[in-house]
């Protein structure tokens, strides 16, 4: 195993520098950009969270680790709306934190428009868009 020279960064560094990489999306875009066809929203929250929280309609539930595997285009396990690399994905956990690392998971596998929601599904709440119970 190689060792690294670069310096260990902390979380809050490291999500910065993921951030950098891509566009974020607000609530109300992703929202639109569900409603329109345009984007496939993703909902990554554990089950507590979802049963505590709600869920937004029309997200496809993935749990976090079970991620890259449903939308890898090349992948057997894949979702049936994982169908090319250029599938724009929105990911959504609870704060919008996990989210971003997620993400940047997904451009690793190619998913080169893949992104996150601001705020994560508590922005999306407060910002008054659809939550089922």
């Amino acid at each position: 195993m190689a060792v690294s020279e670069e310096r260990p960064v902390g979380i809050d560094e490291l999500l910065e520098r993921v951030r950098a990489g891509y566009a974020r999306v607000a609530p109300r875009e992703a929202y639109e950009a569900a409603r329109s066809g345009e984007a496939l929203l993703v909902d990554i929250r554990y089950a507590a969270l979802r049963e505590r929280d709600g869920l937004i309609p029309g997200a496809v539930v993935v749990e976090r680790n079970e991620l890259e595997w449903r939308l890898d285009p090349q992948g057997s396990h894949r979702l049936p709306e994982a169908t090319d690399h250029d599938l724009r994905v929105v990911v959504i956990c609870n704060e919008g934190y996990a989210s971003t690392l997620a993400a940047e998971s997904l451009h690793r596998l190619g998913l080169h428009r893949a992104t996150d929601l601001t705020g994560g599904f508590q922005a999306w709440r407060a910002a008054g868009l659809p939550v089922t119970s």
